[in-house]
């Protein structure tokens, strides 16, 4: 699936406008519009971050890279994916919860 496709699904899953995106990410609705019609076809990493945030989902989903294709531990893809789903504070959390739980597990070591 193209990036034009996923940018334009993702938009459409959260039943939201060009202009809500445009405004969300700081770009125009005809920077969105391109993007969605493939006539942009090399955005900058800044702007994809800027959409994996606002969306809530990894970069390299937008990109192409797909964490099942990677034979990763299907749990783990679950859980990534839910974390995506969950808002800035939560994912702030989150980070500092595995942080220090990483922190824990290299003392033991």
């Amino acid at each position: 699936m193209s990036l034009a496709v996923k940018l334009k699904e993702l938009r459409l899953r959260k039943k939201q406008s060009l202009q809500q995106v445009a405004d969300a990410i700081g770009i125009s609705k005809t920077h969105v519009y391109d993007l969605e019609k493939g006539n942009s076809k090399n955005p900058s990493v800044d702007l994809l971050k800027q959409y994996s945030n606002h969306f809530g989902v990894p970069v390299n989903t937008l990109i192409g890279e797909d964490l099942a294709d990677n034979n990763a531990d299907p749990e783990l893809v679950r859980m990534f994916r839910q974390v995506g789903e969950l808002g800035p504070e939560d994912k702030q959390l989150l980070d500092s919860m595995i942080k220090t739980m990483l922190d824990r597990q290299k003392a033991k070591e």
